[in-house]
C-alpha cells in the first residue's frame, strides 16, 4: 500500500527545549536530505538506519539558514508506520517549529490530518485497531493505572485474546462444515452438537471476563464524574481544593461565593476523578447565583459519584433533606465537614437519611478524614484495589459495546443448541460473533469508522 509523504508537529506548541517535526512517505528522507547540511556533508541517502545527525536545515534556493537541528532517519519497514520516517529536532519555539514545518511542506510533504501517522501504522498491518486507539488512551492516561492498562492494550494484550476467540470459532466452524459435508457416520449430528457447546461455552465465558472488568477499565480510561453538592458554605471548595492539593477554588466564609461548576481531575488511589465543584444548591435571589444553582442541578443528571457535603456544626435543613431526595439511587459518599467546630447537626439522622451509603466526617481546615474518604471511594467502585495487574481491562465504549454484541451472538447459538435446532442457522450466530470480535481489532470494519476514529487523534500522533 503506497501513500504520500505527509509531515507534522508532533510535541506540543508553546515555549520549550525540544521540538519535534515528523515526516513519514517514500520521500521522507530524500525531502529531508534536500534541506539539510551536517558537518561531514554526508547525504542523509546514505547515512545508516536509526541514527541521528547534528547539522543545519537550509533554505535551498537561498542557502540561509533556518534552524540547528538534529535529525533522526528511520528506514521503513522497521518504523511506527512501516514507512521511512525523519524526526527533526529543532529549539521549541513556535516561529522555529512552524519555519521547520513550513520549509517541510514547500518541499513536497502533505500537512498530515490528525491520528494520520497511527492511521498509517494500522493500514500497513503495523498494529490492529485496538492497539491504535491504545495510542490515544496512552496519550490521556491521567493516572499510572490508566497509562498501564493503555500499555497492556498497545502492546496486544486485548489483540491476542480477541484473535484467540476468533481462531476457536472459526476452527469450530470449520470443523461443523466438514461433517456436515461427509456425514457418514450417525453420530455426527450429536457430536456437532457437542463441539458447538463445549467452544460455545468457552467462548461466552472469555468475552464474560473481559467484559467483567469493563466498568473499571471505563473508569481508568475516562475518570469517574465526581459532583460535589451541598448547601453553601458547607465546605464543598474546601473539598475540592483538599482533593486536588492546589487552591484552585475559592474560599471565603461568605455563603454563595462558587458561582459557577468548576472541573479538575484529581489522582486518588491510582482512580482519576473528574471532580465538578457546584455552586451550593439553595433558594436565592441573586440572579447569577440562581444559575450556578441550575447548572449544578443538571450536572447532577450526568455523576457517576455524589459528595455530598454537610455542616457538622449546622443543625439540618429542609434544604439538606432535599439533597438526599435528589440523589436517591445513585452512588453517594456523604461528608460531614468542619469537625473542629461545635456539633449541631444530628448525626443520628444524618445516618437514617443516608440509609446504606458511606457517611464520612472530616475537619478539611485540618486536613483530617481525607485518607478515609479517598478509601471509601475506592472501596465504591473496586472494592478497596484494582485488579490483578495481569489482567486484561476493556476500557473503550466501542470495544465493550462490540463484545456485548458478541455474547449475545454467542447465548444465542448456545440457547439454539439446546433447543436442537438445525445446525445451519446455528452456524449464523456463531459466524456473527466472529465478524462482530474481528471489528474490535479492525479485522471486519468500514472504511468510514476508520476515518471517524483517526479524527479524534491529535495532530502529529
Amino acid at each position: 500500500m503506497e501513500f504520500d509523504t505527509i509531515t507534522a508537529i508532533s510535541t506540543p506548541l508553546g515555549e520549550g527545549a525540544i521540538a519535534i517535526v515528523r515526516i513519514s512517505g517514500d520521500e521522507a528522507i530524500k525531502i529531508a536530505d534536500g534541506i539539510f547540511r551536517g558537518p561531514s556533508g554526508k547525504s542523509l541517502l546514505q547515512v545508516n538506519s536509526h541514527t541521528i545527525h547534528y547539522g543545519h536545515l537550509i533554505e535551498p534556493k537561498s542557502g540561509e539558514i533556518v534552524e540547528e537541528v538534529m535529525v533522526s532517519v528511520m528506514k521503513g519497514p522497521k518504523t511506527f508506520t512501516r514507512e521511512d520516517v525523519v524526526e527533526i529536532n529543532c529549539h521549541g519555539g513556535i516561529v522555529s517549529v512552524n519555519r521547520v514545518l513550513q520549509l517541510i511542506l514547500s518541499q513536497g510533504a502533505r500537512l498530515a490530518e490528525p491520528g494520520e501517522f497511527t492511521k498509517r501504522a494500522f493500514l500497513n498491518g503495523r498494529i490492529d485497531l485496538s492497539q491504535a486507539e491504545a495510542v490515544m488512551d496512552l496519550i490521556r492516561a491521567k493516572t499510572d493505572k490508566a497509562m498501564n492498562v493503555a500499555l497492556g492494550q498497545m502492546e496486544g494484550r486485548l489483540s491476542k485474546l480477541i484473535q484467540k476467540l476468533r481462531q476457536e470459532i472459526l476452527e469450530t466452524l470449520a470443523v461443523v462444515e466438514v461433517n456436515i459435508d461427509y456425514p457418514e457416520y450417525d453420530d455426527v449430528e450429536e457430536m456437532t452438537h457437542r463441539l458447538f457447546l463445549e467452544k460455545g461455552n468457552y467462548v461466552k465465558q472469555e468475552i464474560e471476563k473481559l467484559l467483567t472488568t469493563s466498568q473499571q477499565g471505563k473508569i481508568l480510561r475516562d475518570g469517574l464524574a465526581t459532583v460535589i453538592i451541598g448547601r453553601p458554605n458547607v465546605g464543598k471548595s474546601s473539598l475540592l481544593n483538599s482533593l486536588v492539593q492546589e487552591n484552585k477554588a475559592i474560599v471565603t466564609d461568605i455563603p454563595g461565593t462558587t458561582r459557577d461548576v468548576i472541573e479538575e481531575y484529581v489522582n486518588v488511589r491510582g482512580v482519576p476523578l473528574k471532580l465538578v465543584d457546584t455552586a451550593g444548591i439553595r433558594e436565592t435571589e441573586d440572579i447569577v447565583e440562581r444559575i450556578g444553582v441550575e447548572r449544578s442541578r443538571a450536572v447532577l443528571k450526568e455523576a457517576d459519584l455524589i459528595l455530598l457535603v454537610l455542616n457538622y456544626s449546622d443543625e439540618l435543613t429542609a434544604e439538606d433533606e432535599g439533597l438526599f431526595e435528589a440523589v436517591s439511587g445513585m452512588d453517594v459518599i456523604v461528608i460531614v465537614n468542619k469537625t473542629d467546630l461545635p456539633q449541631k447537626i444530628d448525626l443520628e439522622r444524618v445516618y437514617e437519611l443516608a440509609r446504606s451509603h458511606k457517611v464520612v466526617t472530616t475537619s478539611l481546615l485540618e486536613e483530617q478524614g481525607i485518607d478515609e474518604l479517598e478509601e471509601a471511594i475506592a472501596d465504591l467502585f473496586f472494592e478497596g484495589s484494582l485488579e490483578a495487574s495481569d489482567l486484561t481491562y476493556v476500557s473503550n465504549t466501542r470495544h465493550i459495546a462490540l463484545l456485548g454484541q458478541a455474547l449475545q451472538a454467542v447465548t444465542d447459538a448456545i440457547d439454539a443448541i439446546e433447543m436442537d435446532t438445525p445446525i445451519d442457522l446455528v452456524q449464523i450466530d456463531f459466524t456473527k460473533a466472529w465478524e462482530l470480535l474481528g471489528e474490535v481489532i479492525g479485522e471486519s470494519v468500514q472504511d468510514n469508522l476508520i476515518n471517524q476514529l483517526f479524527s479524534q487523534f491529535c495532530l502529529g500522533k
